[in-house]
C-alpha cells in the first residue's frame, strides 16, 4: 500500500503544479487588466471606481461657440442620449440624432462648383440662438442699436468702442484682416441683425458662409465641396447631411492670432485582450 502511494505522487504533483500555473496566468490577466485601466483613467479618477460620472453640458467644434445639452433617451428606438460629452475636453464626441436642433441651409448662390448650388439635403444648426448679445433684447442687436439709443456712424472708420470688449478687447487693434477690416466692414451699419457683404448684400448670422466666401473664396468652394470644414449624416450621394458653418469652428474676432481652437486628444482605446503594446501600428512594425 506504502509503494503504490509512493507510485502515485508524481501524478498528484503533476496536478498541483498545473493548478499553479494556471492560477498565477489568472493572477497576471487581472493585473494587466487593471494596469490598463488604470493607464486609461483620467488623472484623479483612479481608486474610485470604474464609472466616471457622465458629462452633460459640452460645446461644438469651439468652446464658447455652440453649447449643448445632453438629454437621454432621445432616440427611443435605440436608447441613444442625443449625444456625447467627451471626459476629456467637454467636447460632442458624437450624436444619437445629428440633425436635432438643424434647419435646411437655405438658398446658395450658384457658383458653377460641382455642387451647382443644390443644398437641398443640407442642415444646419442656426447660429443667432447663441449669439449672446443677439438675445439680450426682444428686437436682438436693433434693441440697442435702433438709431437713437446708439446712432448709426456716420463712417465706418476705425474708432475705440465703449462696449463689446468682451468681443473685441481692443477695437483699433482688430485681430482679422491684418487692419485692413474694421467691425463695419462685415456688420451693417444701419441693420445691426445683419451681416453685409463687400458689395453691401445684406446676410444673416445663420449664413455666415456667404460673408466668408466673399473674401476666402478658395476655403469657400473647399467648404462647398465638402474637403474644409465638418458635416456629419448620410454617405449616400444626394443624402441628409448636418454642415458646420464658419463660425462654429471660427471665431472671426481673434482668427488673425489663432485660426483654430486646439481640443485635446482623446486618450487611446484600450488594447485588446492578450496584446501588450501597440507596435504593430508603428511605422515600418506591420502594414494595416
Amino acid at each position: 500500500m506504502f509503494k503504490n502511494s509512493l507510485q502515485s505522487t508524481p501524478s498528484i504533483v503533476v496536478v498541483a503544479l498545473a493548478l499553479v500555473i494556471a492560477m498565477a496566468g489568472i493572477l497576471a490577466l487581472v493585473g494587466g487588466l487593471n494596469g490598463r485601466e488604470t493607464a486609461t483613467t483620467p488623472a484623479g479618477m483612479q481608486g474610485k471606481g470604474r464609472t466616471a460620472p457622465v458629462v452633460t453640458e459640452c460645446f461644438e467644434s469651439r468652446e464658447g461657440s455652440t453649447s449643448v445639452t445632453r438629454v437621454e433617451n432621445a432616440v427611443p428606438r435605440y436608447g441613444y442620449p442625443n449625444l456625447k460629452c467627451s471626459k476629456t475636453t467637454q467636447a460632442v464626441l458624437w450624436y444619437g440624432d445629428p440633425f436635432d436642433g438643424t434647419v435646411p441651409m437655405g438658398e446658395m448662390p450658384d457658383i458653377r462648383d460641382g455642387t451647382r448650388g443644390d443644398f437641398a439635403h443640407a442642415f444646419v444648426k442656426p447660429r443667432e440662438a447663441h449669439l449672446t448679445y443677439f438675445n439680450m433684447g426682444p428686437d436682438g442687436c436693433r434693441t440697442c442699436h435702433d438709431g437713437r439709443t446708439v446712432p448709426v456712424p456716420k463712417s465706418k472708420s476705425a474708432r475705440p468702442l465703449a462696449m463689446h470688449q468682451d468681443i473685441v478687447a481692443d477695437s483699433m487693434q482688430l485681430q482679422h484682416g491684418r487692419g485692413a477690416l474694421w467691425c463695419l466692414d462685415c456688420h451693417s451699419a444701419t441693420d445691426r441683425n445683419k451681416l453685409i457683404d463687400h458689395l453691401g448684400n445684406q446676410i444673416g448670422f445663420n449664413q455666415p458662409q456667404k460673408l466668408c466666401g466673399s473674401c476666402h473664396g478658395e476655403a469657400y468652394i473647399d467648404w462647398r465641396a465638402g474637403i474644409h470644414g465638418k458635416r456629419i449624416g448620410t454617405w449616400a450621394t444626394g443624402g441628409k447631411k448636418r454642415w458646420w458653418v464658419c463660425t462654429e469652428c471660427h471665431n472671426p474676432h481673434t482668427v488673425q492670432a489663432n485660426r483654430f481652437d486646439p481640443l485635446l486628444p482623446e486618450p487611446p482605446p484600450p488594447l485588446p485582450r492578450g496584446m501588450r503594446n501597440a507596435n504593430h501600428e508603428r511605422v515600418g512594425q506591420g502594414v494595416h
